[in-house]
């Protein structure tokens, strides 16, 4: 393999968990949509914006009001989380050697900059990466492939070539849809939920697993 391509939340931070709660807060505390934890959890992909829409419906808010929503959200999220701010264990080690090998890495997020350089840059991890894809340089989420495919053309590095860590089920499929194989840290979600993806090449709590000496 010559490019590794990661997503951001729950892949390298175990932060779902908090992004669950901004949401739940704003969706409950300020727009009054009475959800529960379990239907806010299965939301948590795409675009902020995106979420709106698949709760609300395209017509509830104006674009403005979306964004202003989406900045409070995260703003809620990154205080809360600020604390807990580290890498999954045995990653650090994992980019260092990565790095040594010359293996190319890019981060490929729907997290829009804001959040994403909020990990690069507290945790110091930027110059690991020769590439950066957020939810503001593509038109189309996760599950559609684009993300991995604008991060590998950003590399230089066939599809093919690259493997993606993803946390999530739409960004294990993203992969597929990509032609990539998928690593899946199980901090989020359960590894039957990614049965009918035959992409996936292992699953791993964290970044310790032997497996990922294999990589390398």
């Amino acid at each position: 393999m010559k490019a590794f391509i990661f997503d951001l939340n729950g892949t390298m931070i175990h932060d779902m968990a908090f992004h669950t709660q901004a949401w739940q807060e704003l969706l409950n505390e300020d727009l009054g949509a009475g959800l529960t934890w379990d239907e806010v959890k299965p939301q948590m992909y795409g675009k902020n914006q995106e979420v709106l829409v698949r709760l609300f419906g395209p017509d509830r808010f104006s674009a403005a009001e979306m964004e202003r929503l989406a900045e409070k959200k995260e703003r809620r999220y990154q205080q809360a989380f600020r604390p807990h701010l580290q890498l999954l264990p045995g990653l650090s080690d994992f980019l260092q050697q990565a790095q040594q090998r010359g293996i190319l890495m890019a981060i490929g997020s729907a997290a829009i900059p804001f959040n994403i350089d909020f990990v690069l840059d507290n945790l110091g991890i930027r110059p690991y990466f020769a590439a950066v894809v957020s939810a503001d340089d593509v038109t189309l989420s996760k599950p559609d492939p684009e993300t991995f495919l604008k991060a590998a053309a950003l590399l230089g590095v066939a599809p093919a070539n690259c493997v993606v860590f993803e946390d999530v089920p739409k960004g294990a499929e993203a992969a597929h849809r990509a032609g990539m194989p998928a690593v899946v840290l199980t901090t989020t979600h359960e590894e039957a939920e990614f049965a009918a993806l035959p992409n996936v090449l292992h699953f791993a709590p964290d970044f310790t697993d032997p497996f990922f000496k294999s990589l390398l």
